[in-house]
Protein backbone atom coordinates (compact mmCIF):
# COMPACT_ATOMS: atom_id res chain seq x y z
CA UNK A 1 0.00 0.00 0.00
CA UNK A 2 1.51 3.47 -1.30
CA UNK A 3 1.31 6.63 0.80
CA UNK A 4 -1.34 8.06 -1.31
CA UNK A 5 -3.80 4.99 -0.84
CA UNK A 6 -2.94 4.58 3.06
CA UNK A 7 -4.28 8.74 3.21
CA UNK A 8 -7.65 7.97 1.41
CA UNK A 9 -8.54 4.74 3.15
CA UNK A 10 -7.50 6.57 6.46
CA UNK A 11 -9.59 9.64 6.02
CA UNK A 12 -12.83 7.42 5.39
CA UNK A 13 -11.81 4.96 8.01
CA UNK A 14 -11.98 8.60 10.41
CA UNK A 15 -14.47 10.58 9.12
CA UNK A 16 -17.12 7.44 9.23
CA UNK A 17 -16.20 5.75 12.34
CA UNK A 18 -17.86 8.93 14.29
CA UNK A 19 -19.83 10.42 11.88
CA UNK A 20 -23.45 8.86 11.79
CA UNK A 21 -23.31 6.93 8.61
CA UNK A 22 -21.80 3.61 9.36
CA UNK A 23 -18.09 2.73 9.30
CA UNK A 24 -18.48 -0.57 8.22
CA UNK A 25 -20.99 -0.26 5.57
CA UNK A 26 -18.82 2.56 4.05
CA UNK A 27 -16.40 -0.60 4.27
CA UNK A 28 -18.45 -2.69 2.70
CA UNK A 29 -20.05 -0.52 -0.07
CA UNK A 30 -16.25 0.96 -1.31
CA UNK A 31 -15.08 -2.21 -1.54
CA UNK A 32 -18.00 -4.22 -3.76
CA UNK A 33 -18.49 -1.09 -6.02
CA UNK A 34 -14.59 -0.30 -6.26
CA UNK A 35 -14.20 -3.91 -6.60
CA UNK A 36 -10.96 -4.48 -4.31
CA UNK A 37 -10.48 -6.78 -1.79
CA UNK A 38 -9.88 -6.14 2.06
CA UNK A 39 -7.00 -3.77 2.74
CA UNK A 40 -5.74 -6.51 5.22
CA UNK A 41 -6.48 -7.09 8.80
CA UNK A 42 -2.68 -5.07 9.72
CA UNK A 43 -4.09 -1.88 8.33
CA UNK A 44 -7.88 -2.43 9.83
CA UNK A 45 -5.66 -3.16 13.39
CA UNK A 46 -3.79 0.13 12.98
CA UNK A 47 -6.92 2.76 11.74
CA UNK A 48 -8.86 1.03 14.44
CA UNK A 49 -6.14 2.43 17.03
CA UNK A 50 -5.61 5.18 15.71
CA UNK A 51 -9.40 6.49 15.74
CA UNK A 52 -9.42 5.46 19.55
CA UNK A 53 -6.83 7.57 19.99
CA UNK A 54 -8.64 10.24 18.58
CA UNK A 55 -11.74 9.25 21.26
CA UNK A 56 -9.07 9.89 23.65
CA UNK A 57 -7.97 13.21 22.24
CA UNK A 58 -10.92 14.86 22.01
CA UNK A 59 -12.09 13.45 26.05
CA UNK A 60 -9.31 13.26 27.70
CA UNK A 61 -10.32 15.74 29.66
CA UNK A 62 -13.78 14.14 30.66
CA UNK A 63 -10.98 10.37 31.31
CA UNK A 64 -9.03 12.62 33.68
CA UNK A 65 -12.02 14.11 35.23
CA UNK A 66 -14.00 10.62 35.67
CA UNK A 67 -10.74 8.95 36.97
CA UNK A 68 -9.66 11.77 40.01
CA UNK A 69 -13.03 12.42 40.93
CA UNK A 70 -15.35 9.22 40.77
CA UNK A 71 -13.78 7.94 44.49
CA UNK A 72 -14.55 11.57 45.79
CA UNK A 73 -17.93 13.07 44.03
CA UNK A 74 -21.08 11.05 43.35
CA UNK A 75 -21.76 12.62 39.43
CA UNK A 76 -18.58 11.28 38.54
CA UNK A 77 -18.94 7.86 40.49
CA UNK A 78 -22.37 7.48 39.29
CA UNK A 79 -21.47 8.00 35.43
CA UNK A 80 -18.34 5.74 35.98
CA UNK A 81 -20.36 2.72 36.87
CA UNK A 82 -23.28 3.94 34.16
CA UNK A 83 -20.58 3.47 31.50
CA UNK A 84 -19.23 0.32 32.91
CA UNK A 85 -22.92 -0.73 32.83
CA UNK A 86 -22.87 -0.27 29.70
CA UNK A 87 -20.10 -2.02 28.10
CA UNK A 88 -22.15 -5.79 29.23
CA UNK A 89 -24.88 -5.70 26.76
CA UNK A 90 -22.86 -5.07 23.63
CA UNK A 91 -19.37 -6.89 25.03
CA UNK A 92 -22.40 -9.81 25.42
CA UNK A 93 -23.95 -8.90 21.81
CA UNK A 94 -20.51 -9.02 20.21
CA UNK A 95 -19.42 -12.64 21.68
CA UNK A 96 -22.68 -14.62 21.27
CA UNK A 97 -23.83 -13.10 17.63
CA UNK A 98 -20.23 -11.71 16.38
CA UNK A 99 -20.55 -14.48 13.97
CA UNK A 100 -23.70 -14.19 12.54
CA UNK A 101 -23.74 -10.32 12.20
CA UNK A 102 -19.99 -11.35 10.63
CA UNK A 103 -21.73 -13.29 7.88
CA UNK A 104 -24.12 -9.63 6.85
CA UNK A 105 -20.42 -7.88 5.89
CA UNK A 106 -20.75 -9.95 2.41
CA UNK A 107 -23.93 -8.46 1.52
CA UNK A 108 -23.96 -5.27 0.27
CA UNK A 109 -27.99 -5.56 -0.24
CA UNK A 110 -28.05 -6.05 3.67
CA UNK A 111 -26.22 -2.94 4.11
CA UNK A 112 -28.37 -0.81 1.59
CA UNK A 113 -31.32 -1.37 3.77
CA UNK A 114 -29.51 -1.23 6.61
CA UNK A 115 -28.51 1.81 6.15
CA UNK A 116 -31.87 3.19 5.35
CA UNK A 117 -32.72 2.34 8.66
CA UNK A 118 -29.78 4.07 10.20
CA UNK A 119 -31.93 7.18 8.20
CA UNK A 120 -35.11 6.48 9.68
CA UNK A 121 -33.19 6.39 13.53
CA UNK A 122 -31.33 9.57 12.73
CA UNK A 123 -34.18 11.50 11.14
CA UNK A 124 -36.44 10.56 14.71
CA UNK A 125 -34.31 13.29 16.44
CA UNK A 126 -36.15 16.24 13.96
CA UNK A 127 -38.80 15.15 16.15
CA UNK A 128 -37.70 14.24 19.88
CA UNK A 129 -36.07 16.81 21.99
CA UNK A 130 -33.25 16.46 24.16
CA UNK A 131 -34.49 15.84 27.78
CA UNK A 132 -32.74 16.95 31.56
CA UNK A 133 -30.96 14.05 32.66
CA UNK A 134 -27.23 14.33 33.22
CA UNK A 135 -24.09 12.34 34.39
CA UNK A 136 -25.96 12.45 38.11
CA UNK A 137 -29.24 11.51 37.02
CA UNK A 138 -29.16 9.07 33.69
CA UNK A 139 -30.59 5.42 35.50
CA UNK A 140 -28.92 1.85 34.80
CA UNK A 141 -31.70 1.42 32.19
CA UNK A 142 -30.67 4.27 29.71
CA UNK A 143 -27.49 2.74 30.19
CA UNK A 144 -28.28 -0.95 29.40
CA UNK A 145 -30.49 0.62 26.69
CA UNK A 146 -28.15 2.63 24.49
CA UNK A 147 -25.67 0.02 24.89
CA UNK A 148 -27.96 -2.55 23.06
CA UNK A 149 -28.43 -0.21 20.37
CA UNK A 150 -24.65 0.11 20.52
CA UNK A 151 -24.17 -3.51 19.53
CA UNK A 152 -27.09 -4.00 17.02
CA UNK A 153 -24.98 -1.85 15.05
CA UNK A 154 -22.29 -4.51 14.59
CA UNK A 155 -24.40 -4.79 11.43
CA UNK A 156 -22.92 -3.23 8.66
CA UNK A 157 -25.17 0.26 7.37
CA UNK A 158 -26.43 0.35 11.56
CA UNK A 159 -24.41 3.60 12.86
CA UNK A 160 -22.71 3.30 15.98
CA UNK A 161 -22.78 6.80 17.14
CA UNK A 162 -26.21 7.43 15.35
CA UNK A 163 -27.69 4.51 17.03
CA UNK A 164 -26.39 5.52 20.45
CA UNK A 165 -26.68 8.84 20.42
CA UNK A 166 -30.77 8.45 19.25
CA UNK A 167 -31.54 6.34 22.08
CA UNK A 168 -29.76 8.23 24.36
CA UNK A 169 -32.03 11.33 23.20
CA UNK A 170 -34.99 8.76 23.32
CA UNK A 171 -34.13 7.92 26.92
CA UNK A 172 -33.90 11.67 27.97
CA UNK A 173 -30.47 12.85 27.97
CA UNK A 174 -29.74 16.03 27.47
CA UNK A 175 -27.31 16.27 24.74
CA UNK A 176 -23.73 17.14 26.35
CA UNK A 177 -24.26 13.70 28.53
CA UNK A 178 -25.53 12.00 25.08
CA UNK A 179 -22.66 12.81 23.57
CA UNK A 180 -20.24 12.13 26.62
CA UNK A 181 -22.03 8.34 27.32
CA UNK A 182 -21.84 7.71 23.81
CA UNK A 183 -18.00 8.54 22.44
CA UNK A 184 -16.52 7.36 26.41
CA UNK A 185 -18.95 4.18 25.95
CA UNK A 186 -17.34 3.40 22.57
CA UNK A 187 -13.82 3.03 23.92
CA UNK A 188 -13.71 -0.21 25.17
CA UNK A 189 -15.18 -1.12 22.17
CA UNK A 190 -12.95 -0.32 19.86
CA UNK A 191 -10.46 -1.31 21.94
CA UNK A 192 -11.80 -4.98 22.30
CA UNK A 193 -12.08 -4.97 18.69
CA UNK A 194 -8.36 -3.94 18.31
CA UNK A 195 -7.43 -6.43 20.66
CA UNK A 196 -9.42 -9.20 18.89
CA UNK A 197 -7.71 -8.21 15.60
CA UNK A 198 -4.44 -8.35 16.70
CA UNK A 199 -4.63 -11.86 17.37
CA UNK A 200 -4.80 -12.12 13.57
CA UNK A 201 -1.42 -10.52 12.87
CA UNK A 202 0.88 -13.48 13.45
CA UNK A 203 -0.68 -15.38 10.79
CA UNK A 204 -0.03 -12.43 8.05
CA UNK A 205 3.29 -12.18 8.92
CA UNK A 206 3.21 -8.66 10.07
CA UNK A 207 6.82 -7.83 11.09
CA UNK A 208 6.57 -3.66 10.68
CA UNK A 209 4.97 -0.45 9.67
CA UNK A 210 5.14 0.68 5.76
CA UNK A 211 4.83 4.27 4.87
CA UNK A 212 1.59 3.58 3.72
CA UNK A 213 0.03 2.60 6.87
CA UNK A 214 1.98 5.24 9.09
CA UNK A 215 0.13 7.62 6.44
CA UNK A 216 -3.41 5.78 7.11
CA UNK A 217 -2.97 5.91 11.16
CA UNK A 218 -2.06 9.60 10.80
CA UNK A 219 -4.78 9.88 8.37
CA UNK A 220 -7.11 8.65 10.55
CA UNK A 221 -6.35 10.00 13.96
CA UNK A 222 -6.65 13.85 12.84
CA UNK A 223 -9.87 12.72 10.05
CA UNK A 224 -11.04 11.31 13.33
CA UNK A 225 -10.78 14.13 15.57
CA UNK A 226 -12.50 16.48 12.68
CA UNK A 227 -15.41 13.85 12.44
CA UNK A 228 -16.03 14.06 16.25
CA UNK A 229 -16.11 17.63 16.72
CA UNK A 230 -17.96 18.46 13.83
CA UNK A 231 -20.47 15.71 14.87
CA UNK A 232 -21.04 17.49 18.16
CA UNK A 233 -21.49 21.02 16.23
CA UNK A 234 -23.85 19.66 14.63
CA UNK A 235 -26.05 18.13 17.15
CA UNK A 236 -25.85 21.23 19.43
CA UNK A 237 -27.16 23.04 16.33
CA UNK A 238 -30.03 20.19 15.96
CA UNK A 239 -28.98 18.98 12.67
CA UNK A 240 -28.00 15.71 13.68
CA UNK A 241 -31.37 14.71 11.29
CA UNK A 242 -29.08 15.87 8.49
CA UNK A 243 -27.66 12.59 8.34
CA UNK A 244 -30.85 10.61 7.50
CA UNK A 245 -31.00 12.16 3.85
CA UNK A 246 -27.24 11.21 3.00
CA UNK A 247 -27.78 7.75 4.53
CA UNK A 248 -31.03 7.32 2.43
CA UNK A 249 -29.91 8.45 -0.82
CA UNK A 250 -26.92 5.97 -0.18
CA UNK A 251 -28.57 3.08 0.83
CA UNK A 252 -31.00 3.67 -1.99
CA UNK A 253 -28.42 3.88 -4.19
CA UNK A 254 -27.01 0.64 -3.08
CA UNK A 255 -30.28 -1.63 -3.26
CA UNK A 256 -30.76 0.12 -6.86
CA UNK A 257 -27.69 -0.66 -7.98
CA UNK A 258 -28.05 -4.19 -6.65
CA UNK A 259 -31.50 -4.94 -8.70
CA UNK A 260 -30.63 -2.81 -11.56
CA UNK A 261 -27.17 -3.96 -12.39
Amino acid sequence: MGTFEGIILGIIQGLTEFLPVSSSGHLVIFQELLGISATGVTFEVMVHFATLLSVLFVFGHDIIRLAKNALHRNQERHFLLMLLLGIIPTGLMGVLLGDFFSKLYDSPLITGFMLLVTGCILFTLYRIKPGQKNEETMTALDALLISVAQGIAIIPGISRSGSTITAAIWRGLNRETAVRFSFLVSIPVILGATVLELKELPAVGFTMFSGGMLAGMVAAFISGIVAIRFFIKLLAAGRFHYFAYYCWFVGLLVVCSHYLF
